[in-house]
């Protein structure tokens, strides 16, 4: 793409004044990007020193919006450089603002390349673009979006079955060409009046197909590059389905097709290439008679010179070079069969389609993708029950670890050591109470041990 101050209608010059060169990418409408200067030409002559004595060209070539070029005669030699703005001659009234896109000699070779004689040119060049100029001209750019939606609602309200595509002012600001495509005729003189009441401006219609329409409005191909219509492709050719098939492609019209509709211009780019190789393998031989069977043919290797062919049921697939297919086809033509075609070189496995659970073609996972209905669910583990330990006997709420210290003799009542005292008096002391009744047990029976006098006078009195 073009550098962001002169892709959309400026230069590439070097001076951001009013009047003089317009800025740019600095290089002058040499740097062959596509963005600045649509079917652009190198100048190769521009590094060049010219003869003493050479007259230069008085006929320069003048670009305007989108790839309309057209030539004028510079009577007053003036000195001009690619990328400037020049007012020019009408094909009407009034003047109209340009860029320059070729000088010099190379201008002789555009003209005989598009069949016009120098003789018939007779436009001219009035001047170079001053400021009054440039400020009209980009007022009247700056209409263009504006006028092309009004316009296109005023025919929509008529009920005429055309698409306005754009719109291109004069440089004068007093006239406006609309570009417009339609699939037949349309009766639009009501149109006409009504959009110059609207606009106040001489109104010119034009109709373009589906490839200029596309070659104006400029875009990204499938190949990622910009369009070819665009950028450097005059004339268009008519492009059929059959050059599809030449070159073995899928007639897939969404493949095929280009931003216009069309099909695409670049199917007849390598054609000619398929045709010359396609003029030594034949055509007329689909099948091949041999004694074990019917081999049919498979696939052709263009470049490569050979066909396969497969007997029905097999999966191998027989490679033979053309000459051996002819040889074979002769013989058939006599009521001769061969005894086989050879054996199999290569096995060539048939991919099985893919089923998937859902589509994935820009990258987008399907809604439903996890809805599925076999899916495998994991089996739960059941949950332990909780045993209810109010309606159990003693035996029974005593921990495993303790049930060795309980001792129950035949014929007598169950005993329970010291450990369990807490649970024999029904449970409710708990550990921390149980040691703090310890602790006073045996400081109570300290300080007895160390009375003893209080002992001696008990016993005695007793």
């Amino acid at each position: 793409m073009g550098c962001g101050s002169c892709s959309s209608g400026g230069g590439c010059g070097t001076s951001s004044k009013l009047g003089t060169v317009p800025a740019g990418c600095n290089n002058n409408g040499t740097c062959m990007t596509s963005g600045c200067n649509k079917l652009d030409v190198y100048d190769w002559l521009s590094d060049m020193d010219l003869p003493s004595n050479y007259k230069p060209f008085n006929v320069v070539e003048v670009r305007f919006k989108g790839s309309r070029k057209d030539f004028f005669v510079n009577t007053d030699n003036l000195y001009l450089e690619m990328g400037e703005m020049v007012a020019v001659e009408p094909s009407t009234g009034g003047y109209d603002i340009g860029h320059v896109s070729l000088t010099g000699e190379l201008v002789r070779l555009q003209l005989k390349k598009n069949n016009v004689n120098p003789e018939t040119v007779e436009k001219k060049i009035y001047r170079k673009a001053n400021e009054a100029d440039v400020a009209k001209f980009n007022a009247a750019k700056e209409l263009e979006w504006e006028t092309m939606h009004k316009a296109r609602k005023l025919a929509l309200d008529l009920g005429l079955s055309m698409k306005i595509s754009d719109v291109d002012y004069q440089g004068d600001k007093t006239k406006a060409t609309f570009y417009y495509t339609a699939e037949g005729r349309v009766d639009f003189r009501e149109l006409i009046k009504k959009m110059a009441e609207s606009f106040r401006i001489r109104i010119e219609m034009r109709q373009i197909g589906m490839r200029q329409e596309a070659s104006r409005l400029g875009g990204i191909g499938s190949c990622g590059r910009e369009l070819c219509c665009s950028t450097w492709l005059t004339d268009f050719k008519t492009v059929s389905t059959s050059a599809a098939r030449y070159q073995n492609l899928s007639l897939n019209t969404l493949k095929l097709a280009g931003q216009c509709g069309k099909l695409k211009c670049c199917l007849n780019y390598e054609l000619d290439s398929y045709m010359d190789a396609l003029k030594d393998i034949p055509n007329d031989v689909d099948r091949i008679e041999t004694r074990s069977g019917v081999a049919y043919l498979q696939k052709t290797d263009i470049f490569k010179k050979t066909m396969w062919f497969s007997f029905p049921g097999a999966e191998s697939w027989i490679p033979l070079p053309i000459s051996k297919v002819k040889e074979l086809a002769e013989l058939n033509k006599k009521g001769e069969k061969p005894e086989s075609l050879g054996q199999p070189t290569e096995k060539v496995e048939v991919a099985k389609p893919v089923i998937l659970d859902y589509e994935n073609v820009v990258g987008q996972d399907s809604l439903t993708r996890l809805d599925e209905k076999n899916k495998k669910r994991k089996k739960k583990k059941p949950k332990a029950k909780q045993v209810n330990t109010a309606n159990k006997t003693e035996s029974e709420r005593i921990p495993s670890n303790q049930t060795e210290r309980v001792q129950k003799p035949q014929n007598q009542p169950l005993t329970i050591q010291k450990g369990l005292e807490g649970e024999n008096n029904g449970g409710d002391n708990t550990p921390k109470e149980n040691d703090q009744k310890k602790k006073r047990r045996f400081n109570n029976n300290n300080r007895n041990r160390n009375k003893p006098n209080a002992n001696k006078q008990q016993n005695g009195g007793e």
